[in-house]
């Protein structure tokens, strides 16, 4: 497979127990031969990241297989063929188990007797423990790798207090500017979704779940990063904006959820698209300029702004089964696991099958979306406009 020139970023979405989908999809592009130069992520995107990150290249799926199987409890496959009445009853159940017990290897319920309050402050305002998860990630991660590897990871998180949200990031620079070891304490802040889970305090501020802003860190790295270089972004999202009327109360709780947490993925994707192609029609305008504008200030100040790379958004979401419910994202069963594993390597291959990935050059006018939900119905021949 032709990965093509451009350098090779990671994007993940938070969404609890869906983010099985992301290490299903990473399987898929790690055996294509894709090395992500750079990854971003929040909540349970930032676990994935984290331990994709802190692991050997040889190591990175065992690892999130490792994490994911800690996590989730039961049969990976059922004897009997059931209906989708049946599978939403057993998916409401493995919820419930979860939100009575906890999910091992990640966060317990807290007891709530009096003395807890006081020796346990968070106690007050958190209704789980989330330390599990930090000895999980001590075990699985190697976080001198992370601030030390060549890999660049972005994990996304918002300050209780300001509201203000906030990047940890491994970058030389980010770190001149605010010099901090990444650990697991900064992985647990960024998927510290309240009530559920206690703030992280982190050099004396506290941090909740960077979804709370903003649930997908993709314009974090189009903004960010190297301004000439061409990237391709693989982003993928657990939540989807674009659903189906709800029928039923259930429904509408899922779809809200949908909504809320899909954070305009496909519409923040347009608007970068076009900001970019905004930039290469100035460029081309820039460069249509008599010299005697060579010296005006307003065209040099025009010019260095100039020079961004090229953009190739390659859109990953998660489709919701028709039995899942607004608990989708609490739903730690192994059976649903392994189905959202799978739909996330699925989803990675049908992408790569598809004529506008199998012909991507690098846009001219700087910016193309390859999406497969959306793609798939265009006709075989065609790339999209952008990039001819």
């Amino acid at each position: 497979m032709d990965l093509g020139k451009d350098r090779k970023y990671l994007v993940l979405q938070g969404g609890g127990a869906l983010g099985a989908y992301q290490a299903g999809a990473y399987e898929a592009l790690h055996e294509a031969g894709i090395r992500p130069e750079w990854i971003a992520g929040i909540s349970i995107g930032a676990i994935n990241a984290a331990i994709i990150a802190g692991s050997p290249e040889e190591k990175r799926v065992g690892n999130l297989r490792r994490f994911w199987e800690t996590a989730t409890a039961g049969p990976s496959s059922l004897p009997l063929e059931t209906g989708p009445l049946i599978r939403k009853w057993l998916n409401e159940y493995s919820s419930a188990m979860s939100a009575v017990a906890g999910v091992n290897g990640f966060y317990v319920p807290r007891t709530l007797m009096p003395w807890q309050y006081a020796a346990e402050p968070n106690a007050a305002i958190s209704l789980y423990d989330t330390m599990p998860l930090l000895d999980t990630l001590d075990e699985l991660v190697d976080f001198d790798r992370i601030n030390h590897g060549k890999l660049r990871l972005s994990l996304g998180a918002v300050d209780v207090v300001t509201g203000n949200f906030a990047y940890f990031d491994t970058h030389p620079c980010r770190q001149r500017q605010n010099p901090a070891r990444l650990t697991a304490r900064h992985v647990a802040a960024s998927g510290a979704l309240p009530p559920g889970f206690p703030p992280v305090e982190i050099d004396g501020r506290f941090y909740w779940d960077g979804g709370l802003v903003s649930n997908t860190p993709f314009q974090w790295i189009v903004d960010e990063r190297d301004t000439r270089e061409d990237i391709c972004v693989f982003q993928v999202d657990l939540f989807s904006a674009t659903g189906t009327m709800p029928r039923d109360m259930s429904d509408v709780l899922a779809r809200e959820k949908e909504i809320r947490y899909s954070s305009r993925t496909r519409l923040n994707t347009d608007e970068a698209a076009r900001h970019e192609r905004y930039e290469k029609a100035l460029r081309r305008l820039l460069d249509k300029l008599p010299p005697e504008f060579a010296d005006d200030r307003d065209v040099r100040f025009l010019r260095a702004q100039d020079g961004r790379g090229a953009v190739t958004a390659v859109h990953l979401i998660y489709a919701r089964k028709p039995y899942e419910t607004h608990s989708m994202d609490n739903e730690f069963s192994r059976l649903t696991m392994e189905e959202h594993w799978r739909a996330g390597y699925d989803d990675v291959m049908k992408t790569f099958a598809l004529p506008q990935w199998k012909n991507r050059v690098i846009p001219e006018d700087g910016f193309v979306s390859i999406d497969y939900r959306r793609d798939h119905a265009r006709p075989q021949g065609g790339l999209h406009e952008s990039a001819r």
